[in-house]
């Protein structure tokens, strides 16, 4: 059995206490003992690394991932790539991911219906390298819905949505999708700020469908995810057990109430990294003028609005989101740790749980994952410098010195 000892490292284990200096024992791909002194692990027979003081801390969990996404302009740019060229861009922001220090992901839809199967699965038996990954459907939208990029005189123009309409057709793509092996049924239950035909504050699939989609979900034993910018997107997919519920910008108090009596199995992942960056830092993609047309500075208020009263109601946030596309490029997911603390008033230590502690509950794997406490599981961080004090070091990959998943490196320290 392989035996690892971290030495000389500040710990931040991320269950909520304050960084500690001691060592942390690995054997096999479990921690086994966490010290909080120096020189209480015997080093005969372990392999010893001496951190020089550096963090020690969880690996990141990425909430609403699109590892077959790249980097992508628009909507009909990803359903133009054939499914051979997805998987390929599938595995390579995999590893990237592990190189960032993201050990874990849950997938928020695939660009086309088999490639987070085949990249879990590949992942899972070390054919690739890559993160733990929760395999996601495509979007599933409606008629005139986020991802719906037809017109009636293109009537075959595809994105990375299936789009359906009626409950029986929902019953039946999600069977299907269940049985191809994926985790999680991702829906589209409210409208989108790029929607001119239907706005974020609109609700565009009907209580049915979502019935209809949970009904097999729940039967399965699988879970659902679902973009809820709308309030009345976000009461029923609490109505229907959806466990992440993506964006909920719109969320009024009856919704932040619904939440809230609902707060020990239900996950808000709210992705305001797109928002944050169009509306501060986006000169490259955007104008002025377009920023105002947009509205995107009033959607990350509220949003920001939003994520302080759910957070002071004890609702579990996720960290991380919607990277992919050409403002929030893969590799930058650990940014939206500075955006809560900027914007939404979450310490730093609160900001982190987002992609640890919480991140681990949201896998299904509250007491495995994203803390380091002995018999979790080893997915560890060796960062030079203080994410505490400094939460945009996790995007420096040369000070993220050593990234362990399951026990092995992916990367050690030189």
């Amino acid at each position: 059995m392989r035996r690892t000892l971290f030495t000389n490292v500040m710990i931040l284990d991320c269950t909520g206490a304050a960084p500690y200096l001691g060592e942390v024992l690995v054997e096999g791909n479990r921690i086994t003992t966490v010290a909080r002194e120096m020189n209480q692990v015997s080093q005969e027979g372990v392999d010893v690394i001496d951190g020089g003081g550096a963090t020690l801390m969880p690996g990141l969990i990425e909430s609403h991932a699109h590892l077959s996404i790249d980097d992508a302009a628009d909507l009909v740019q990803i359903g133009m790539i054939p499914p051979e060229e997805t998987t390929l861009i599938a595995v390579r922001n995999a590893r990237l991911y592990l190189d960032c220090g993201i050990t874990s992901c849950i997938s928020a839809a695939s660009a086309k219906p088999r490639t987070d199967v085949v990249i879990r699965n590949a992942i899972n038996k070390g054919e690739i390298p890559g993160p733990r990954l929760l395999a996601a459907s495509p979007w599933l939208t409606v008629t005139g819905g986020l991802g719906d990029m037809r017109t009636q005189q293109m009537p075959h123009m595809s994105s990375m949505a299936i789009t359906l309409d009626g409950p029986e057709e929902f019953r039946r793509m999600t069977r299907e999708l269940i049985r191809e092996g994926v985790d999680i049924i991702k829906l589209v239950i409210s409208g989108d700020t790029f929607v001119p035909h239907a706005p974020s504050h609109t609700t565009v699939m009907s209580e049915s469908e979502i019935a209809a989609a949970a009904e097999v979900v729940h039967a399965h034993g699988k879970r659902m995810s679902a973009h809820c910018r709308s309030a009345n997107s976000v009461k029923l997919a609490v109505k229907y057990g959806v466990k992440v519920i993506y964006h909920a910008n719109f969320a009024d108090e009856e919704a932040i109430d619904l939440l809230e009596a609902n707060k020990d199995w239900v996950f808000i992942s709210p992705n305001i990294g797109f928002t944050a960056t169009a509306s501060y830092a986006g000169e490259k993609w955007f104008t002025e003028q377009q920023v105002q047309e947009f509205g995107f500075r009033e959607e990350l208020a509220g949003a920001a609005q939003g994520l302080k009263e759910l957070k002071r109601r004890g609702i579990r946030i996720l960290g991380g989101g919607d990277y992919g596309f050409f403002v929030t490029p893969h590799g930058e997911n650990a940014r939206d740790l500075d955006h809560l603390v900027r914007y939404c008033d979450f310490t730093p230590m609160e900001a982190l749980l987002t992609m640890t502690k919480h991140g681990g509950a949201a896998m299904d794997l509250p007491n495995e994952l994203g803390q380091i406490q002995p018999g979790f599981l080893a997915d560890l961080l060796l960062v030079a410098g203080d994410p505490l004090a400094e939460p945009k070091v996790l995007l420096d990959r040369k000070r993220v010195i050593a990234v362990m998943k399951n026990g092995e490196f992916h990367r050690r320290p030189i």
